[in-house]
């Protein structure tokens, strides 16, 4: 047993352990060539669960896309276009406003070329960008290096290469670079914060670019709260099914037979606390078993999954129904009589077993749309352990009754008196399942485009649902299992108050109102037609040494924010976040805000061979080639949106944050930031 829990413990800690570094897609790259002047250069790409590739040809507005590009090339040439191969799936996105076309689980691209000379030289290189529902990889890059001797060579080919030889010899003559005339490098571009800012030496640039992982990681905390809060939500679900007309009237009669059946009362309370842990027990194995189906890609996956967020809804639908009492959802009555006649015939442990699980079995219509609810919920996570700790902490709210109670009989009597009030929570929780369905749904449109469930739409929705929560509690209505004479009670008043209170709250959203308490639910700001609130943010800089420079000038903090132009969650960061009034106020006149694209396909005045962070030899070849760079050197990370604070010397003051829409959270990472600055 003791091994048992120990490996159980060790599964639990691994679970927990999540590295910075995201590495979802794995290419190889191969020279495939045959007895003719023509061949193919192969990418082989393996995509981790819950990732896709971008296609080629998307669009100078759309995400990165696949595309090939060559360093240098002697006695061969390229003979068309990149072309993808594998099962290509397109889907529109509401974000770019464009139908996106990707790969998941496995791609290949091929570049088709045909041989000149009789030998042959090509360095070149696959661009490709990868993202899931959460986070962006930067632009990133396969090598294809190959030389040897050619299997043929194409007659007409070979002519067209001699005449561009002597072309680029004729220029060179005249003082030119052919490589300059075809890049177009006589550019005028030039990023006016940059050059009006003051320049750093070459010392100040070094230290700046100075790793601060280990400093990052002091601040970053290993375990996410998350996980905290998804067990108080578990708790909070426990301790609402246990008032409900299925669970709590069988407490008294489950501590009596405990008591009755055994003359010593210790004994009594050890079968109580056997039970309660019985039921710990079962609802953490349901946990387990959801995780290990699944997996914790696949359930983010499914999470942000456009159809299965439908399901999500309709599910959440048919639960509220049921606890407005349309029907009851209940499991198949033999299931639990077989149960109940086995722990007859068993004695001791697993006797209590089987009776806890008939428990779990005769109370499914009351708990089962709250456990549906909680699993649907905790899925958004993405963690394997997520489902388990939501179970462990519903399971032990249900059980704490059964021990306190056997421990301390007396208190049975001050206890609440099964009544009307139960059926009247059922429909409380009914509203608030039917609330949360329409959160679902949300996700589905946003990724479908179809704006049928716009900002407006659904706080109109939202104020509906609790303004007849709130007249409902005040009894201006009932449902079919509600009794005739109900009337409304203190408690119930109170929750009236606030139910309506929160309706009224929530109508200047109408007009644009950003509603911090509800903006993790809504959808974004920029799905709002008619909008009277606006307050954008703009970056003072898209260079780190010149936004660095300016900062210390002006005394003040830095917040870097890493980021791309096909970076989805990105622009809902500064669509859902930025645009608060506080939160803008902090970013416009707190901090310097220096944003570091990093597919800025700006060419570098020289390429720069660097060692990456795994030992590999990388060049970089454009501006977002050198932030990327940046990010996984001095910050341990690649993935975007990722915000980090830091001083004048490039020390970081707090944590990181990733794609989170909780503005409080978001304040209070820039007011620690800031006050860590001015200590």
């Amino acid at each position: 047993m003791r091994k048992a829990m120990s490996l159980a413990l060790l599964l639990l800690v691994a679970m927990f352990c999540n590295a910075q570094m995201a590495d979802p897609v794995k290419f190889k790259s191969h020279l495939k060539t045959g007895s003719t002047a023509e061949a193919e250069i192969v990418f082989d790409g393996k995509i981790a669960h819950g990732w896709h590739v971008y296609s080629t040809n998307l669009g100078s507005d759309g995400p990165i896309e696949a595309s090939f590009h060559v360093d240098k090339k002697d006695g061969v040439e390229l003979v068309g276009k990149l072309t993808p191969r594998g099962h290509e799936i397109s889907m529109m996105d509401n974000m770019f406003g464009m139908k996106l076309r990707f790969f998941e689980n496995s791609v290949q691209f091929v570049q088709k070329v045909k041989f000149t000379k009789p030998t042959y030289t090509i360095k070149a290189y696959l661009e490709y960008g990868a993202c899931n529902d959460e986070m962006c990889m930067p632009p990133t890059q396969v090598n294809a290096h190959f030389s040897g001797k050619s299997p043929a060579i194409d007659g007409k080919a070979a002519a067209d290469e001699k005449s561009a030889d002597d072309v680029a010899e004729t220029l060179k003559a005249g003082g030119l670079d052919s490589s300059m005339v075809k890049a177009g490098a006589v550019d005028s571009v030039a990023i006016a914060d940059s050059a009006a800012a003051p320049q750093l030496d070459n010392a100040e640039v070094q230290k700046l670019w100075t790793p601060v992982i280990k400093e990052l990681a002091k601040f970053d905390k290993p375990v996410s709260n998350s996980l905290l809060y998804i067990f108080l939500a578990g708790l909070v679900g426990g301790f609402l099914a246990l008032f409900t007309p299925c669970v709590w009237p069988i407490i008294p009669m489950t501590v009596s037979f405990f008591l009755k059946r055994n003359k010593d009362r210790k004994k009594a309370i050890r079968e109580a606390i056997t039970y309660g842990v019985s039921i710990v027990v079962i609802y953490v194995a349901l946990g387990l078993i959801v995780s290990l189906l699944f997996g914790a890609s696949a359930l983010n996956a499914l999470s942000t999954n456009a159809i299965f967020n439908i399901l999500f809804c309709l599910l959440l639908v048919v639960f509220a129904a049921s606890f407005f009492g349309a029907f009851e959802i209940t499991l198949p009555s033999s299931w639990s009589n077989k149960i109940d006649q086995k722990s007859d015939e068993t004695s001791g442990v697993l006797s209590i077993f089987l009776m806890a699980f008939t428990l779990s079995l005769v109370s499914f219509s009351c708990t089962g749309p709250i456990i549906g609810f909680l699993l649907v919920a905790v899925a958004s996570e993405g963690s394997i352990v997520a489902p388990t700790i939501g179970m462990l902490g519903f399971a032990v709210a249900l059980a704490i009754p059964f021990a306190l109670f056997a421990m301390f009989p007396t208190l049975l009597k001050s206890a609440p008196k099964s009544g009307g009030w139960m059926n009247v929570l059922k429909v409380v929780l009914g509203f608030i399942e039917l609330a949360f369905a329409l959160k679902f749904l949300s996700v589905a449109d946003l990724a479908y485009g179809w704006h049928i469930l716009d900002r407006e739409t659904f706080l109109a929705l939202w104020i509906a649902i609790f303004s007849l929560l709130g007249l409902y509690l005040l009894g201006i209505f009932n449902f079919p299992h509600d009794d005739e004479n109900r009337r409304t009670n203190v408690p119930q008043f109170f929750l009236a108050l606030g139910s309506l209170a929160f309706a009224f709250y929530m109508i200047p959203g109408l007009w644009g109102a950003p509603l911090k308490a509800v903006s993790a639910f809504a959808p974004p700001m920029n799905t709002q037609d008619f909008n009277l609130y606006k307050n954008e943010v703009h970056p003072r800089f898209k260079d780190f040494e010149a936004g660095m420079a300016a900062a210390r000038l002006e005394g003040k903090p830095v917040m870097i924010d890493f980021t791309g132009f096909g970076c989805v969650n990105c622009r809902k960061m500064e669509a859902a976040v930025w645009t608060d009034a506080k939160v803008a106020d902090m970013l416009n006149n707190k901090y310097v805000l220096i944003s570091l694209y990093v597919d800025d396909k700006t060419p570098l005045p020289e390429q720069i061979t660097v060692t990456d962070t795994d030992g590999t030899q990388r060049t970089l070849r454009t501006v977002g080639d050198k932030w990327s760079y940046l990010q996984r050197h001095k910050f341990g990370s690649n993935t975007q949106p990722m915000y980090i604070l830091l001083d004048n010397e490039g020390k970081p003051l707090t944590g990181s944050r990733s794609y989170d829409e909780d503005i409080n959270e978001y304040m209070d990472f820039l007011k620690v930031g800031l006050d860590n600055y001015n200590k």
